[in-house]
């Protein structure tokens, strides 16, 4: 018979800050809270009420290959804020992220379970994926991990795979999907769209000139697990998610600085989205990024795009052959409720789709 659990307020906690009751806790990176991470979840969150405990995942910031190989670190499916968010929404009372240091790597497989899990996280009830690894050198086994578990008290289970077809979902299947283009391959094994959330910041405002004023959306991280031209919706513009074409890469045709930028041309929009939080939904990829000879090749490429990501947003909607049509014309033709926002609109700033 399930305990009744006293509700508190969910509590993100950092450092060795002591949990206020005793803990079933999941352990993992999650990034990406895919399905596999949410079956996780489900099943942390029926241990506890089954045990008159608290439900935690204890995360790691940053990724450990970010601190010993920050080179070939794997991209950032969700950055902190949005994987916080996630399994904030997923139910969870307790969320701790532990500062992943080389000190905190350091510790030994004991030294971890006593300080992390038995006087931080006061844990009862532990649940791991089957290819866990902790304490330095990654010395910690599932099967080291169950033995020290059981010498001080506390349960633990192993995650069954959980499936798509043949495939277990993992982080890396996720990040595969994306960086090949499957935004519906993503879709299925998040669960949901795959985001990129962000506030609206100043650029170049080279959009104005060009007729596609964009919002600049700030990211976090250098490395997206995405690139190229993009079918989006914007959450967060309006009441209701906005139909979109989305650049995200490094604008080769106006600059050369290696920094990804993410730039959002909205159709149907005026108004200023600065410092705005915006969420930036995937829909489809409709090519890569490309360097192009001048402006006007670039504007040409961008009323293209335009076109085709309306042919994908708005497929019953009436709208000419991509490529045919002047920036201007393609826009407003392209479908009989669209038009062109001005050239003068403050969506935000830079509209360089190069």
């Amino acid at each position: 018979m399930p305990v009744a659990v006293p509700l508190l307020p969910m509590t993100i906690a950092h450092g060795l800050h002591v949990a206020d009751r005793p803990l079933a806790v999941m352990i993992g990176n999650f990034d990406g809270v895919h399905r596999g991470h949410q079956a996780m979840v489900e099943r942390t969150l029926a241990a506890a009420r089954e045990r008159g405990l608290g439900a935690a995942a204890l995360t790691f910031e940053p990724h450990p290959r970010e601190l010993f190989a920050a080179a070939t670190a794997p991209a950032r499916i969700t950055p902190l804020r949005e994987k916080l968010r996630l399994l904030t929404e997923l139910g969870l009372d307790h969320i701790h992220v532990a500062r992943f240091t080389r000190a905190f790597a350091a510790l030994t497989p004991e030294a971890f379970v006593d300080q992390m899990l038995v006087k931080t996280l006061r844990a009862r009830w532990l649940m791991v994926g089957a290819d866990f690894c902790f304490g330095a050198k990654r010395a910690g086994t599932v099967a080291r991990l169950r033995s020290l578990a059981n010498e001080r008290g506390i349960e633990l289970e192993v995650l069954d795979d959980v499936l798509e077809g043949a495939e277990r979902i993992s982080s890396s299947v996720v990040r595969t999907a994306l960086d090949a283009g499957d935004l519906v391959r993503a879709r299925i094994l998040l669960g949901r769209p795959f985001q990129i959330s962000g506030r609206v910041v100043h650029g170049q405002k080279l959009g104005r000139t060009l007729g596609f004023p964009t919002a600049n959306i700030h990211l976090k991280y250098n490395r997206p697990p995405v690139f190229g031209i993009f079918a989006v919706r914007v959450h967060g513009a309006g009441a209701t998610p906005l139909d979109a074409v989305a650049s995200l890469g490094f604008r080769p045709t106006v600059t050369r600085e290696r920094r990804a930028s993410l730039e959002v041309f909205i159709f149907d929009f005026q108004g200023n989205l600065y410092d705005r939080r915006l969420d930036i939904e995937f829909v489809a990829k409709l090519r890569d990024e490309e360097t192009y000879d001048g402006l006007d090749a670039l504007k040409a490429a961008i009323a293209r795009d335009c076109t085709n990501a309306l042919a994908v947003l708005r497929p019953d909607a009436a709208r000419p052959m991509a490529g045919t049509l002047s920036s201007t014309a393609a826009l407003g033709a392209a479908s009989a409720p669209t038009t062109l926002a001005s050239p003068h609109a403050t969506q935000g700033p830079d509209a360089s789709h190069g």
